[in-house]
């Protein structure tokens, strides 16, 4: 099963960029998912199981690292990736 999310990262810090910049290179590391990022959000496709392996391993990692963090998150089945 395909699975399409959209993910916003709010860092409860002054300094935000930064672990939302590697919370997206974080999610890159995993084989086999498709990333896309805007000045928004971000977009993660691909296989059900390995998309959420991604996002709890890099959530955890978030939280481990920064602390209080905020994530929205929309699930959608599905790959709605755009098609190059």
């Amino acid at each position: 099963m395909q699975l399409t999310v959209e993910i916003s990262k709010y860092p409860l810090a002054d300094n935000y960029i930064e672990p939302i910049k590697e919370f997206i290179e974080q999610l890159n590391e995993t084989p086999d998912i498709k990333v896309i990022s805007n000045t928004l959000s971000t977009q993660v496709f691909g296989d059900y199981d390995q998309v959420m392996q991604a996002l709890q391993r890099c959530i955890k990692w978030s939280y481990e690292r920064y602390g209080k963090v905020v994530f929205v998150c929309k699930f959608l089945h599905g790959d709605l990736s755009p098609k190059d």
